[in-house]
């Protein structure tokens, strides 16, 4: 199996403070990879390290290495002169915890990306949101209110046109960071179902605090304590059914 990130020696720190500490890992390439860990063991920084979002915050300090799956071959974010960091952050597209679409209309959040990340604009830029669209499953709910704002979808709407967006721009893969935490349990298993059937076409790294989320998409899993990786794993190891849910639980 291959994989689409090597992390050596990790370490982040705000103002002095250590979020994260020395983590190696190696993360395949194939499926789901759930972070997991208790509140504060690390898991959002270690994901932001993965695009360089933990520089954009006051106070940081890092070092280590990190390795992605880029283009085909393994390439050092870290590098400088390998990547600049927007098209980084376009080929490493990352899903927050609380939807926040930009405060524009349906169309115009998709579409304003594309022009000042792409230069796409037009039929080809149309054709990219009507594909992004209908990858989240959004398409048929909105095609017909595309320039009203997006801010008055529902949650699981805008959870998932933010996804959308992040897929407009044609990632090789893709951060989420609790993309279900602030939705009902309907939009959850939306969200849920859309990323299974995304798994076969981007390597996906995401954080999890549900063990039953993480049983249900997960086919590998690194677990974070005190700011390090204390285990990881494949879903092949943990026993089957309601036992993997406990064996899970008696790791966090």
């Amino acid at each position: 199996m291959g994989l689409c990130a090597e992390i050596q020696n990790l370490s982040v720190s705000f103002h002095g403070r250590k979020a994260v500490s020395g983590i190696n890992a190696a993360l395949p390439s194939d499926g789901i990879t759930v972070l997991i860990g208790r509140s504060g063991s690390g898991k959002t920084t270690f994901l932001r390290a993965l695009n360089r979002l933990n520089e954009t915050f006051e106070g940081y300090e890092g070092s280590g290495s990190i390795r992605l799956l880029l283009g085909g071959e393994m390439k050092d974010i870290c590098s400088s002169g390998t990547l600049n960091l927007t098209e980084l952050r376009r080929k490493v597209g990352m899903v927050f915890q609380t939807p926040n679409p930009l405060p524009l209309s349906i169309r115009r959040n998709i579409m304003l990306p594309l022009e000042l990340m792409l230069g796409s604009g037009g039929s080809e830029a149309d054709e990219k949101m009507e594909t992004a669209l209908k990858t989240t499953g959004l398409w048929n709910e909105v095609r017909d209110r595309l320039d009203t704002p997006a801010n008055r979808l529902s949650g699981g709407q805008q959870q998932r046109l933010c996804l959308a967006r992040a897929l407009a721009l044609e990632p090789e893969m893709l951060l989420l960071d609790e993309p279900s935490a602030s939705l009902d349990k309907r939009s959850a298993e939306q969200i849920e179902d859309h990323l299974l059937f995304l798994k076969d076409r981007y390597s996906i790294v995401m954080v999890s605090h549900s063990v039953r989320q993480a049983l249900k998409l997960g086919s590998y899993f690194v677990l974070l304590k005190n700011g390090t990786v204390a285990a990881s794993f494949f879903k092949e190891e943990l026993p089957e059914g309601k036992d993997a849910e406990k064996a899970l639980t008696d790791l966090l």
